[in-house]
């Protein structure tokens, strides 16, 4: 079990069937229909057999891996996805093998995606304000990923599911670099960075979890576009050191990116490539960062900023031509500057 999946029916349904038949296969499943397929795979809707607990099951044809020299990719998704326990991440429930099959049994998220949500909006793109909800859900989880070692690489609306509570979930890690990683502890040395904004008030909870109007609505506003200001207060206005002890510490800072992490592969979406992928100067997982500021372009404009007539004009544009805005429709100065980064 999964700390962040305590009580969680699907866990438990596993480990009954588990513990009655000893291996789960195949058998035990019925694939209700095929909810999409990518490179190495295709992923269905299925039953764990007089549960009625449903999964998503990525289905992998091992001979057709081996054709194609696929099979390290798939062995690296599945250790990838047996690492992580975050809520915004994938649960792997098991895995198992056939003679012709490799099956990753994976969380079932029932809202889609967001590209697909994305077009149901009026205009085909979100309001800033779900674009918060969004994004500050999706960096956490690179944040995490990052920790760990693993460059993501494949971040776009069309892999970023939405759960049935309305909360987010990165999917599809078959092109993700996995490196080595040394997080290191950066400690406050003192009290005089004060925030000047106090207890900034945060959206965790979207208020409709009807998989067919997904769309997070908070009770408060968000701060996550809001640049940090600082007080400038004189050291006469500062309260004294006595008095200090009654204020809250600052949060210690954790440095967790995989600075040293280099790949030289060309991965991803033409769009949301990197300049240093299509250079071919080699890259780590600083591309990620890149592709967060697509992707967040993409959900407040309805639109990727570097799209060219075909893909050779795409990456020309991503190398060559300057960021632009559109003039609508209008965005906070916060988000704009934080997608220039």
């Amino acid at each position: 079990n999964r700390p962040n999946k305590t009580n969680d029916i699907r866990w438990e349904a596993i480990q009954a069937v588990q513990g009655k038949d000893g291996v789960l296969g195949l058998n035990h499943f019925r694939l209700l229909k095929r909810l999409g397929c990518g490179d190495i795979g295709s992923v269905y809707l299925s039953e764990l057999s007089g549960t009625r607990c449903y999964f998503a099951m990525k289905v992998m044809d091992k001979a057709s891996l081996a054709s194609r020299k696929k099979l390290l990719r798939a062995q690296t998704e599945r250790e990838i996805l047996q690492s992580l326990d975050h809520p915004f991440l994938p649960t792997l429930y098991t895995h198992f093998e056939t003679d012709k099959f490799s099956c990753l049994v994976m969380e079932f998220c029932p809202g889609g995606d967001l590209h697909t949500l994305r077009q149901r909006q009026p205009g085909k793109h979100f309001t800033e304000q779900a674009v918060k909800f969004y994004v500050a859900e999706v960096l956490l989880a690179l944040e995490y990923l990052h920790m760990l070692g693993i460059v993501y690489r494949d971040l776009k609306p069309e892999n970023v599911l939405v759960r049935e509570d309305g909360h987010i979930m990165l999917s599809d890690f078959d092109l993700s670099l996995r490196c080595a990683v040394s997080p290191i502890l950066v400690k406050s040395s003192s009290h005089e960075s004060e925030p000047l904004r106090k207890n900034p008030v945060y959206c965790v909870q979207p208020a409709c979890i009807q998989p067919s109007c997904i769309q997070p609505s908070c009770v408060a506003p968000t701060t996550c576009f809001s640049p940090r200001f600082f007080s400038s207060k004189s050291k006469k206005d500062r309260k004294p050191k006595n008095e200090m002890g009654k204020q809250v510490s600052p949060l210690p800072e954790l440095i967790a990116e995989p600075t040293n992490a280099r790949s030289m592969s060309f991965v991803g979406t033409h769009e949301y490539l990197a300049p240093e992928i299509i250079k071919g100067e080699g890259h780590g997982s600083a591309v990620d960062w890149w592709t967060f500021g697509i992707f967040l372009y993409e959900l407040l404009f309805g639109k990727t900023p570097f799209k060219g007539s075909g893909n050779r004009a795409t990456l020309f544009n991503v190398v060559g031509q300057p960021l632009r805005f559109p003039e609508s429709p209008v965005v906070s100065f916060s988000a704009r500057d934080l997608i220039r980064g």
